[in-house]
């Protein structure tokens, strides 16, 4: 893996439940089991779908008008399957999104069909990940048996 392709966070314990989540520009958010307002994994992936998709969309469409209105609900179900593991299913993103009224508000509308289906298609890593069922590895680095 290049520079250019490498992603990675880290996750440190804050105590029983409750996590700091680290990338390599400084950023941090706590992460938690859903016992406070921290954000649950769960709640981490579905924002992580929506956030990516939106980002493409705002990108394509701010190029002709900013929008007045622009948000996205993400929802799924978490549910236990035939063989006993947990995953989500009925993942849905949706769009609300309005231009102003005007050439450029027009022209933002008639790319903004358009732009969902590159995102969801092409450009969005991490629901054409999702979808496409990329395989995880869990590694135990540094086993100490303190």
């Amino acid at each position: 893996m290049s520079e250019d392709t490498f992603r990675s966070v880290e996750i440190e314990r804050a105590s029983v439940g409750q996590y700091v989540v680290r990338n390599v520009r400084g950023g941090s958010m706590s992460m938690g089991t859903g016992q406070d307002a921290s954000f649950t994994p769960v709640e981490l992936l579905l924002a992580a779908i929506g956030a990516c998709t939106a980002i493409d969309v705002d990108h394509i469409t701010a190029r002709r008008a900013e929008p007045t209105q622009f948000s996205v609900e993400v929802t799924g179900d978490k549910i236990r399957d035939e063989a006993g593991g947990n995953r989500m299913q009925n993942l849905r993103v949706e769009f609300t999104v309005t231009f102003p009224v005007g050439a450029d508000g027009d022209r933002a509308r008639e790319a903004l069909p358009r732009s969902l289906q590159q995102s969801h298609e092409r450009l969005c890593t991490v629901s054409r990940t999702v979808e496409l069922g990329t395989p995880v590895s869990i590694v135990d680095a540094a086993s100490t048996g303190d």
